[in-house]
């Protein structure tokens, strides 16, 4: 166990230390301890900028869309797929949904921006044969959301759909035999016997991706950016990128992402509280 211990205490928790710049005023040259104490000078100013409660209500929006459409889609699958009795139908099935999930997110995205481009996307060609007009997807904010979301979902619905096939593996088969017995129908045993098998997975999962509402991927979003759909593109994550990368502002956006971390950390506890209380299964 020394080599994973190791690297979570040196890649994860002495980095922590680094945090500190969010109360201070980094200077490269003074380094973190040289440089002068502000303390909430940085998290005031912040919520002082008008751009930052937009920036709140669009990561909130997108997390909220992402959580409520990919979270049960999984599960959904794997019930599916646990139903099938056809070996090769359902390894085909398993092999279609799984492979998206190893595509790199810069091809992902690539290949929404050409099928979605206005006059060579495939989307828009079609549309152009039933009367339609050509549209710049990509460029509509309100469309931003949708596409973002629908795409992540083609992509990793089928590899997050393995825990819970795992899951469903790990069923005692007699509770199967017994409610055939009492003449229970398919839909009545994935309610009676598959759901409440794999509840203890379901709640788990839904801890840790609550717990990570706020932490959208970072790499997607800036990638799908344009200067057209910023007004609902523009989250936490890529904006600490912009000012502590390209400006160079490290202890602001230092402060943007650790208030981000806080408000993950409160929420992973609540609902784990939630969880423990209401289903008696948590991470803790």
């Amino acid at each position: 166990m020394l080599l994973p211990i190791s690297y979570f205490i040196i890649f994860k928790y002495v980095p922590m230390a680094g945090t500190v710049i969010a109360f201070k005023n980094y200077n490269v040259i003074e380094g973190i301890w040289g440089s002068p104490w502000v303390g909430m000078q940085h998290f005031e100013n912040f919520f002082k900028n008008p751009v930052a409660w937009d920036l709140i209500q669009n990561t909130l929006y997108l997390s909220l869309y992402q959580l409520v459409v990919s979270f049960p889609l999984p599960i959904l699958l794997a019930l599916a797929l646990n139903e099938i009795r056809n070996g090769i139908f359902k390894r085909s099935v398993q092999m279609f949904t799984y492979a998206p999930y190893f595509i790199s997110t810069v091809v992902i995205v690539s290949m929404i921006i050409i099928l979605l481009s206005p006059r060579t996307g495939v989307i828009n060609l079609f549309a152009g044969i039933f009367g339609f007009e050509a549209s710049n997807l990509m460029g509509d904010p309100d469309m931003f959301r949708s596409i973002f979301v629908w795409s992540d979902v083609w992509q990793q619905t089928g590899y997050a759909a393995i825990i819970y096939l795992a899951a469903l593996a790990g069923i005692d088969k007699q509770q199967y035999e017994a409610a055939r017995v009492d003449g229970a129908s398919r839909i009545q045993r994935i309610m009676n016997v598959d759901i409440p098998g794999i509840m203890p997975a379901i709640m788990i999962i839904l801890i840790l991706s609550v717990g990570n509402l706020m932490a959208l991927g970072f790499e997607k979003v800036y990638l799908m950016q344009n200067p057209l759909n910023l007004s609902t593109s523009e989250i936490l994550q890529t904006y600490v990128y912009k000012m502590g990368i390209i400006n160079a502002n490290f202890s602001f956006s230092a402060a943007v992402g650790l208030f981000n971390s806080i408000i993950n950390l409160i929420l992973l506890v609540f609902v784990n509280w939630l969880s423990r209380r209401a289903t008696g299964n948590s991470l803790w």
